[in-house]
């Protein structure tokens, strides 16, 4: 993509209502725009994030055997009534009245939706055990929106639901998710650590919260420092075997969001515990017959009596993760993005455009770069070569190449690597064989 016929309005001032980091450098790179309180317009390069993030999400749902569909985000009152949470939900639901003067509410969530849609379609336990997802844009009235997408009015998520005879199977189902959401996080290069939580108006006895590690996180938090040397690579996943031992080792050490602190234990520990700050990215839940049983959503058994199905729900925040992201990974000059969820691999640099040779000696790199798929953000404006520069550690491009005069007498391009710094001069027949894999 050449910028000059890209779309990327950044901003040098940092603007006034910008209170955390994500926030500001979202703004400051041109990636989003306010619309109104909480609600934001997603301009084309924060959308390329959006949607690697939501690839990633939606291949490991996939992966761990969750079919994808996708639920209105009205939903009629009815149903919430059906459970009790219609009243019971608070003033952050928004609640509608259509022409015809009947009840509909913006979605703030989807168990009650997919729980009716459960009840007319699956009626025996032969066709269980069922993990279904989507990804959707959702709404929640706060009170007080700001930080951005880390505290939103508008946000899209995914939302997975578990259908299982019997509490084994539904907490089968837990495990999976669990273990998916560790692989999710750890794919986008986050460190997520898995903490016991309350389950709050979703409901149940069993919860999880996901909080990546960040200086500027909203949650205090306390962990046992084994979970940072905790990773699943090399490690041998099957998704339909017992993924409980997994589990067990992310759940056997300790780990605390502030309303759940034990300080007895935190003070057992010593210099084994860790405390810091973290954004919460994920929550899952187990609640068993919650919905079900209000709502009707029964199947014949084995023994032939009818039998409330067991219910899981799994949350991630899809555009909330661009946020924290940025909140675990930026640095003075901009935004530092890992490399699975960046909005362009390599951002290539013509330090004078006015100048024939260093521009068809960029526009080779580019061509060649582009040829072999490498997906190339080229800033071949007609812009002061600090500005190029400061613009492109701005947007936070994992990897940079420039083109500038005495490079071109050498037959050289120089590599810059975004996260570390490291600099390098290459030849320009190395350049496309580096970043093609």
């Amino acid at each position: 993509m050449r910028l000059s016929a890209y779309y990327l309005p950044t901003l040098r001032e940092t603007p006034a209502e910008a209170q955390i980091v994500s926030h500001r450098l979202m703004l400051r790179a041109g990636m989003m725009r306010q619309s109104s309180a909480g609600i934001y317009v997603w301009l084309p390069l924060g959308l390329r994030v959006l949607r690697n993030i939501e690839r990633i999400v939606r291949e490991e749902q996939d992966a761990f055997g969750c079919r994808e569909m996708l639920m209105p985000t009205i939903q009629p009152a009815e149903l919430w009534r059906e459970s009790g949470r219609y009243d019971a939900y608070g003033p952050e639901m928004l609640r509608i009245r259509d022409r015809h003067d009947r009840e509909l509410l913006y979605g703030p969530t989807n168990e009650e939706q997919l729980t009716a849609v459960f009840r007319d379609t699956i009626k025996s336990y032969r066709q269980l055990p069922k993990l279904l997802y989507h990804i959707q844009w959702k709404f929640r009235d706060e009170v007080r929106p700001r930080f951005g997408v880390m505290r939103g009015r508008e946000f899209l998520m995914k939302d997975a639901y578990s259908f299982d005879i019997d509490r084994d199977g539904a907490i089968r189902a837990y495990n999976k998710m669990f273990v998916c959401y560790l692989r999710t996080f750890e794919r986008m290069g986050l460190r997520a650590i898995p903490m016991r939580a309350e389950t709050g108006p979703i409901g149940g006895d069993l919860s999880h919260e996901f909080v990546v590690l960040a200086d500027t996180g909203e949650s205090e938090i306390a962990y046992h420092r084994d979970f940072l040397s905790l990773s699943l690579k090399n490690t041998d996943i099957d998704v339909d075997g017992d993924l409980q031992p997994i589990v067990d080792r992310y759940t056997a050490n300790y780990a605390a969001t502030d309303e759940q602190r034990d300080r007895g234990r935190e003070a057992e520990l010593g210099d084994d515990l860790i405390a810091g700050r973290g954004i919460e990215v994920g929550h899952i839940f187990y609640f068993g017959t919650k919905y079900s049983k209000p709502m009707g959503a029964t199947v014949t058994a084995a023994t032939g009596e009818e039998v409330a199905v067991e219910m899981g729900s799994y949350g991630i925040g899809v555009s909330r993760l661009v946020g924290a992201i940025i909140e675990a990974s930026h640095d003075d000059a901009g935004i530092v993005w890992p490399d699975a969820v960046a909005p362009f691999q390599i951002g290539l640099i013509n330090v004078k455009a006015d100048d024939a040779e260093c521009t068809a000696a960029a526009d080779t790199v580019y061509e060649q770069l582009r040829a072999a798929g490498v997906d190339i953000l080229y800033d071949d404006r007609a812009e002061r070569p600090g500005v190029k520069f400061a613009e492109m550690d701005l947007i936070g491009v994992p990897y940079q190449l420039t083109v500038g005069p005495r490079g071109v007498k050498a037959g050289t391009v120089e590599w810059k690597a975004r996260r570390s710094g490291e600099r390098a001069e290459l030849p320009v027949s190395a350049v496309v064989n580096l970043f093609v894999r």
